[in-house]
């Protein structure tokens, strides 16, 4: 008689065999893959995604050839210009950037305030967005001819970001350095020794950390308040993974303006930003934000990048969104490529639209609105504006209205001639 096997040495190899099966047949789709088509009248089109453009080319193929000496006539400057590149053979054709979009390449050499404020950064081992994010404005903001007012946006929390979003250049890492416990009081000497009036802190995103950085937030905020009370700051945070407590510890920490970006659309949130950011999110923070705070007791504000592929009744309802969670300021700006590893720009908008922009976002309720190509989250004109804002709130004499002119003026030119 044959010996009995035990039921649980054939059911084995069976499972084994199973799970290979369904590992083998499991779907990894990261990336959302558009709906087939529907046929009848109703169709609908379908959206398109934003990762499929692998056109590679070197730096200088994206930058301006004609010279100041020559400007282009409106109606060039506002054409798109392409260009070919790659190896014969194999030749891609190109969008080169729109004549508005240039901007001088900052040199240490020649400007001694540029350099001055990479020395002080790089000395007290502080980081910036400006140069991680690697901002157009950077030569504007650090080479001004008066070092005082210079503007930096210091980026706290080191600068390698736990998160991966499709259009930031800045380092992405699970496991970044640890916090420096002396960047809090290094960063509040850094703007002790400039003398500046308005400040902007912003930081990478730590989901590695329990309360994702917000007390060493908080705590640099504290610093700079001690050291310089009448020094206004902006915090620029990130959602917290949604962590309300955390954007309380912040919003309480004394600072003036807070800001949290939002990015794009709602529908373009998914292809744009890390899967752990959602744009309900973002409008709770902002709205937490105002909860603690009151209406009045501080402004909150957010910047939109245009030129992914939103349409314009996706930026109609971000606003509406906005306004229903009395958000004070918005900002758009044009998005950039950084590398070629990130989303390809849809659309260069022109001046006349961002201005467009500027206009309905002021007539819907909005306190203030900087809207140009190279505007970014930090402009001057607007915390010119926002430290006004703040001044006659406080019950203090206000700047002169030929001084926020003079600034506003200088925001609208140089858009206009960029």
């Amino acid at each position: 008689m044959a010996s009995t096997v035990p039921i649980h040495r054939i059911q084995a190899p069976l499972r084994q065999s199973l799970a290979r099966a369904a590992v083998c047949s499991r779907s990894y789709a990261t990336i959302p893959t558009a709906p087939e088509p529907a046929s009848g009248p109703s169709a609908s089109k379908p959206r398109p995604t934003y990762f499929k453009d692998t056109t590679v080319a070197p730096f200088s193929d994206f930058l301006p050839t004609s010279s100041p000496a020559n400007p282009l006539a409106p109606s060039d400057a506002y054409s798109l210009r392409t260009a070919e590149v790659g190896p014969a053979g194999r030749k891609r054709t190109i969008t080169r950037l729109p004549e508005w979009l240039k901007t001088p390449i900052p040199s240490a050499g020649s400007n001694p305030n540029f350099a001055k404020i990479k020395a002080d950064l790089r000395g007290l081992n502080l980081h910036t967005v400006c140069e991680e994010a690697r901002c157009p404005n950077i030569g504007e903001c650090w080479g001004g001819s008066n070092k005082a007012a210079a503007t930096a946006t210091i980026m706290l929390m080191g600068d390698t970001c736990t998160r991966g979003c499709r259009f930031c250049s800045v380092k992405t890492s699970r496991a970044p350095a640890p916090l420096d416990p002396h960047e809090p009081e290094n960063t509040a000497e850094a703007l002790a020794r400039w003398g500046l009036g308005y400040v902007v802190l912003t930081s990478v995103d730590r989901d590695d950390l329990a309360d994702g950085g917000a007390h060493h937030f908080a705590e640099t905020i504290r610093r700079i308040k001690q050291k310089k009370p009448t020094l206004l700051v902006e915090a620029l945070t990130g959602d917290f993974a949604g962590d309300l407590d955390m954007v309380k510890v912040v919003a309480e920490s004394g600072l003036d303006v807070y800001a949290h970006n939002v990015e794009t659309v709602e529908n373009l949130t998914p292809y744009v930003r890390d899967r752990r950011a959602t744009f309900r999110q973002s409008l709770k923070v902002l709205e937490h934000v105002k909860a603690v705070r009151g209406k009045k007791g501080i402004i909150t504000k957010t910047s939109i990048m245009l030129g992914l592929g939103e349409q314009e009744e996706e930026l109609w309802e971000a606003l509406r969104e906005l306004r229903k969670v009395d958000v004070d300021i918005v900002t758009f700006g044009q998005y950039m490529r950084p590398t070629k590893r990130h989303l390809k720009v849809e659309k260069y908008v022109t001046p006349d639209e961002f201005e467009l922009w500027r206009q309905r976002a002021l007539d819907m309720g909005f306190l203030y609105c900087a809207s140009g190509p190279l505007v970014r989250s930090s402009y001057k004109a607007g915390e010119v504006f926002i430290e006004n804002v703040l001044r006659k709130r406080a019950g203090q004499k206000p700047m002169d209205t030929k001084s926020i002119g003079e600034a506003l003026a200088a925001d609208e030119l140089g858009n206009k001639t960029l």
